[in-house]
This record gives C-alpha cells, structure tokens and sequence, in this order.
C-alpha cells in the first residue's frame, strides 16, 4: 500500500463509529444491562426472588444524562470479574431517580421512585443499594440496607464492594475502607 493510501485507510478507519461496551439505553435514558431484573418494584417480591436464587437483592438508582451513570455501565460493569460478580451473585433493580413507576418498600410504603429516593436519602447517581437476605419486619430499603454506596467508582473499589457484601464483611466489624485498604495492599 501506498504511504498515501496508507494514510487515507487510517483516517477512514479513525472515523468509523466506534462500538461502544455500554448496555443500550430504555426509554427512560437509563442504561439497561443484561443482568438488570424487571419486576414490578415491590421490594418484599424482589427479596424473596433473589432469596429463591441464592442472590443479594441489589437497588442501583440512576438517572437520565448520568454522567456518572454511563461511566460505569461503559467502563466498570462490562469488565469480567464485575459483570460475573453480579451475574452470579446478585439480583439488581433499577430505579429512576426522578421516575414516576410505584415502588412498594419493605414495611409496605408504596411511592413513585422519586418521591422513596427522597425517603431514603438518595441524592446521587449512581447509588448503590445492598440489602440483607432478611429485612427486618417495619424497616424501609435504607434503614436495612447492609450497604449505601453513592458514586461511581473504578473496577478495583466495584469489585471490592461487591465482594465484601457476598462475603457479608460487614458481619466482621470492620469498616469496608478497611477492607479495600488491606486487599489493595495485599495486590500490591
């Protein structure tokens, strides 16, 4: 090939649209994954779902434009280990931060997905919520929550995290900082 052709190929190549590893986009502009379940938002349903397979009932809430949001599903979520962490060890709901669909929390309070983030102190997307295999009879999602986790982080704190609920290191008493502090030194 000709140096000029050469160069043509390469710009030619630079412009095709590149494909990107971020789960499509519903009609609410969120990020729909493979893994994410569709259920009727009722949390006590959902428990029990996960419960029968042997998973943790995990509550993501997200919202249009995200920034955040994409950032994760394109780089975080689609690494192996993260993307079969959730695959094989967890159940995961999505909720819209300023969404209008009815979600029916643990003690029976039933509230558009807007108005239960307010009620449980969500003000940042992505949030992660983990909860416990058993939700205590009264209690709403944030109360129980084994976990709270807002932001977006990097493959190695994901994996971290999603590893510290599976293994229940909050049973242990130390703090997950802790956690990811001694495994980050133990990989270097």
């Amino acid at each position: 090939m000709r140096p000029a052709s050469a160069a043509l190929a390469a710009i030619a190549l630079a412009l095709l649209p590149v494909t990107s590893l971020a789960a499509d986009l519903g009609d609410d502009g969120l990020h729909k994954p493979t893994w994410l379940r569709e259920t009727f938002k009722d949390l006590r349903e959902d428990l029990a779902e996960a419960n029968a397979e042997g998973k943790r009932l995990l509550i993501t809430v997200e919202q249009r434009g995200c920034i955040y949001c994409t950032e994760m599903h394109e780089k975080v979520y689609p690494d192996p280990k993260i993307d079969a962490l959730i695959r094989d060890h967890y159940f995961v709901v999505q909720m819209n931060l300023f969404g209008d669909v009815e979600v029916t929390d643990f003690d029976g309070t039933v509230l558009p997905e807007k108005e239960m983030a307010v009620r449980w102190g969500v003000m940042f997307t992505p949030t992660m919520i983990f909860l416990p295999e058993e939700v205590p009879e009264g209690k709403s999602a944030a109360e129980a929550a084994v976990a709270l986790m807002p932001g977006a982080f990097g493959i190695g704190t994901t994996e971290a995290l999603l590893t510290w609920v599976r293994d229940h290191g909050y049973d242990s008493g130390d703090h997950f900082q802790k956690y990811l502090a001694e495994r980050m030194n133990a990989q270097n």
